[in-house]
């Protein structure tokens, strides 16, 4: 049962000033107004109400802004935008508007703001090696790409060799064929050799990240397909394996369940939700796409994928590759939270 608290606090957080609404118990506003974006001006909020309850949606300033009101020992929800409509589909949406509608969501009821945990901030310090790596790659491909469209302009078509020695490739075939052409794009080979050598070396900090601080990774890294960076990623996301007492349910947690539409017998086959995590949930589809790929390892995962995508369908390989994501994100749970080694093939091959 929910207990209405004496004071309530809505934040709608910016990057310079957070609105803020203050209600009692009565749900009437006693405060209203905006303050600055820092710590000192939450730590004179806080005196002024302490031990008040606290809610404000995600965003970038989300994570240290609920670590530091819950150290100053009040009760802190993290609201999850994506369920907030009343919210962002308000025709008369203002800061102040939001925060008013934050505060009077968490004072009658938290569990209608949908909250979320933020990890702790040493979780989000390794964590920012991973996506500092994912950003940088995604640099190198966006040159490669415009270096590869920009010679078939010309009538050149490079080969796709590995990406971390496409310079190496580029060099050789233009020094041999058009060597002018080859001093109009060198600036660019030399930033994907510059982003090559930066990629490799967070690569290595990551690794041995995760042969010092979390050892755990090594038991998921059994899964063929799942490397360090996905192994890495899925511990720092999730944090505590004990927090989903049945591991099904980190599928839901992490947007792999289709959502549901269910209204007398209409029972509608929707898309997956896509809650929680984005990044984790592209790494889990990736790994996927290799165990169903051609170097992916006989094992019960692969099996059950290619039953799926044999029964053919609109859409059916795409269907697949979520199926085996989900599965993936249950096995991974599973094998951290039980202390288990990976057994990829639990049931016998049927006869041809």
């Amino acid at each position: 049962m929910n207990i209405i608290p004496s004071i309530t606090i809505g934040l709608d957080l910016g990057d310079k000033k957070h609105a803020i609404c203050v209600l009692n118990q009565a749900g009437e506003i006693i405060d209203e107004r905006t303050i600055t974006n820092h710590k000192e001006s939450l730590r004179r909020l806080s005196l002024k109400y302490p031990g008040a309850r606290i809610a404000h949606e995600v965003g970038s300033h989300s994570p240290w802004t609920s670590r530091f009101l819950k150290s100053l020992g009040h009760d802190v929800i993290v609201a999850n935008p994506r369920k907030l409509r009343v919210i962002y589909m308000s025709n008369r949406k203002s800061d102040h508007t939001d925060a008013r509608m934050i505060a009077k969501l968490a004072r009658i009821d938290p569990d209608l703001l949908y909250p979320i945990e933020h990890s702790s901030e040493q979780s989000q310090r390794d964590l920012l090696q991973v996506k500092l790596r994912d950003n940088l790659v995604r640099q190198r491909v966006d040159i490669i790409s415009s270096i590869r469209f920009t010679l078939k302009s010309l009538g050149m078509s490079l080969p796709s060799p590995n990406t971390a020695c496409f310079a190496k490739r580029c060099r050789t075939l233009l020094a041999e064929n058009c060597s002018e052409l080859l001093k109009m794009i060198e600036p660019s080979l030399q930033v994907v050799d510059l982003l090559t050598k930066n990629i490799r070396e967070l690569e290595r900090s990551i690794d041995e990240l995760c042969a010092k601080s979390y050892p755990e990774t090594n038991r998921l890294r059994q899964i063929p397909g799942v490397g360090p960076i996905t192994s890495l990623s899925f511990v720092l996301t999730i944090g505590d394996p004990e927090r989903f007492e049945n591991p099904r349910d980190v599928a839901a947690y992490l947007g792999l369940v289709p959502k549901r539409d269910q209204s007398g017998n209409v029972d509608k086959q929707l898309r997956i939700s896509k809650a929680g995590d984005a990044y984790l949930r592209r790494l889990l589809v990736s790994a996927a796409q290799y165990v169903l790929g051609p170097f992916g390892p006989d094992c019960d995962l692969k099996r059950h994928g290619m039953e799926l995508a044999a029964r053919g369908g609109r859409s059916a390989k795409k269907k697949a590759v979520v199926a085996i994501a989900r599965k993936l994100s249950v096995i991974l749970l599973t094998l951290w939270k039980r202390d288990l080694d990976y057994q990829p093939i639990r049931r016998p091959a049927l006869a041809a």
